[in-house]
């Protein structure tokens, strides 16, 4: 979670992995888009001296469709080399690293990013330089001016950075693997009424560990189809928004004399729309399979959206709690709302001044309607808080995701659909308990968003005496 070690075959390829997505308005420059895709999860701060990175034989993508078909109609391409510049060395700086060129930094790495549109391609930089990881105060001194040293307008007004960021993404994952405890609802649980006597703290699993981000700008020009009026009921407004990793089908394992290689066309290997999507709807022995596809071929797996394991799940770990959800699992309808909020958008007239549909088809894909102003007091719920500006319209840093699945999948929103439903109390009050509060190293107010990565030096937290 959010796509955490989502897949077994992906789990063991963490270079490839996405973690989260991220698409919204940009809050200061509303006439752009911001997209975050995050790799590499799980990053422990001190783990050198092969600090984490990108993978040079992975192609990174972060994809928009238009038009509602599942298929990208604009995608940016990040591919990435690796350099040694002391091969006598097993450091990874020998010494203070203050600017991107500093001849202390043994292992840079930088990457071309392509922009493709409607199958052509067009390459917007050639060598673009990544920060190094935080690795402590002495190695990574002023590690916010590496940062901006490693942030770029583009000549064809995109912003761009690609480097090592402070995961964001809040859950209490050892809870929610625990048979699926809610600690501020542990005492109510099947299995734990006899065990825990009272609500329980809960723990962001994610704390104090790092990632690696793509963060993009973009112009609102350039990712939305052209239409005469981008009003928030028109369908060129919205966008759908995933990212994938690819690698080449043949690997060359080397020997003594030659290196490793590889050959032949690249195949997706992992994928992220909505979050939670894989990890939470897509049954384990379909999610290798899911990894595999575009959104067009979601249609597979809507019979996961319109009937939940985790829906049915919630009466049986809390019995008495959700009686409404129960009845309407027992009754075999499928959830409509659901399918809107994930496979198609949400169309016109079901909330007031919103829609974020892109049609018929299908498809797993973070819609954002681009008409949408940025929130000035955003609410972390986002439309379910009535913030029109947040998730499940794009994805901010700090919309607590988490927690509207939950209780989206608890029955809330059904009643965009079925208007006779009346959701469970526990349904508007579900939660694992975390918010962005919950986040250490803070969220930033500008590009790219995400905190400062936490150092090796000080995480994981040193022992007080």
């Amino acid at each position: 979670m959010s796509s955490h070690r989502e897949a077994p075959e992906i789990a063991k390829d963490p270079v490839a992995d996405s973690s989260d997505l991220y698409a919204f308005v940009t809050p200061n420059q509303p006439d752009t888009v911001t997209l975050i895709a995050n790799y590499v999860p799980l990053q422990l701060p001190s783990g050198g001296p092969n600090f984490f990175e990108f993978g040079d034989d992975v192609r990174y993508e972060i994809h928009i469709d238009n038009d509602g078909d599942g298929n990208p109609d604009v995608t940016y391409r990040f591919e990435f080399t690796t350099e040694i510049t002391n091969q006598n060395s097993f450091l990874y700086n020998t010494g203070p690293i203050e600017s991107l060129e500093s001849k202390n930094w043994n292992r840079r790495q930088f990457y071309r990013l392509t922009r493709i549109v409607d199958g052509r391609a067009r390459v917007l930089a050639h060598k673009l330089p990544c920060p190094p990881c935080n690795v402590g105060p002495l190695s990574t001194p002023k590690y916010q001016n590496l940062v901006r040293q490693a942030t770029f307008k583009l000549s064809t007004g995109e912003k761009v950075f690609a480097g090592q960021r402070a995961d964001g993404f809040f859950v209490d994952l050892g809870a929610v693997f625990d048979l699926g405890t809610l600690r501020p609802f542990q005492q109510l649980h099947v299995a734990g009424k006899k065990l825990f006597q009272a609500e329980g703290e809960p723990v962001n699993a994610l704390d104090r560990l790092n990632v690696h981000s793509l963060a993009v700008q973009v112009p609102l020009s350039q990712v939305r189809r052209k239409a005469a009026r981008y009003g928030v009921a028109d369908r060129a407004s919205t966008i759908g928004v995933w990212t994938t990793a690819s690698r080449q089908q043949v690997r060359v394992l080397g020997d003594r004399v030659a290196a490793d290689t590889a050959a032949g066309p690249f195949t997706q290997v992992s994928r992220l729309g909505n979050p939670l999507f894989n990890e939470v709807i897509v049954p384990m022995s379909r999610k290798d399979v899911w990894n595999t596809l575009p959104p067009s071929e979601d249609k597979r797996f809507a019979g996961f959206v319109e009937r939940p394991e985790l829906a049915a799940l919630l009466p049986a770990l809390y019995p008495g709690v959700f009686p409404s959800l129960d009845a309407l699992n027992k009754s075999k309808k499928p959830r409509a709302d659901l399918v809107a909020i994930l496979l198609t958008g949400i169309p016109a007239g079901l909330i007031d001044g919103f829609a974020n549909t892109t049609g018929d088809v299908r498809a797993d894909m973070l819609r954002l309607n681009t008409a949408i102003r940025p929130s000035r007091t955003p609410d972390r719920f986002g439309v379910l808080g009535g913030d029109l500006a947040g998730f499940p319209n794009g994805r901010r840093v700090a919309d607590d995701v988490v927690t509207i699945a939950l209780r989206a999948i608890a029955g809330l929103t059904v009643p965009l659909v079925d208007k006779t439903f009346r959701p469970d109390a526990a349904a508007a009050a579900v939660t694992p308990g975390l918010s962005a509060a919950d986040v250490t190293a803070p969220f930033l107010a500008d590009f790219p968003f995400l905190g400062t990565p936490y150092d090796g030096f000080g995480n994981p937290q040193a022992k007080k005496s």
